[in-house]
């Protein structure tokens, strides 16, 4: 059974960091890209930041780009999303994901950006 438990938000002051993580099992983990997504209020859900299976080659949106950052931990099966220089904008529910959808993603931690 895939499970996806993502952790680490919170409430975070513009200009703040957040580290998200994402616990992933019941698949080859170490073998499968894996996906960042968000869906902000009123929003629909978009992809933000990608990693391969060898943890050496990263995607991210233009939205979050030069202040995200991804990376994995093979030897712990997770992921995390290092976020940097936050704004109101980045206020979303934060999925991990298997694929580059979010079909199969996790519940979610919430992120809120605010003075």
């Amino acid at each position: 059974q895939v499970q996806l438990v993502e952790s680490g938000g919170g409430l975070v002051q513009p200009g703040g960091s957040l580290r998200l993580s994402c616990a992933a099992s019941g698949f080859t983990v170490r073998g499968n890209g894996m996906y960042w997504l968000r869906q902000a209020p009123g929003k629909e859900r978009e992809g933000i930041a990608s990693i391969d299976s060898d943890g050496r080659t990263a995607y991210y949106a233009d939205s979050v780009r030069g202040r995200f950052t991804v990376s994995r931990d093979h030897s712990k099966s997770t992921v995390h999303l290092q976020m940097n220089n936050l704004n109101s904008e980045d206020t979303a529910l934060y999925h991990c994901a298997k694929d580059r959808l979010g079909e199969i993603r996790g519940e979610g931690t919430l992120v809120t950006v605010s003075a």
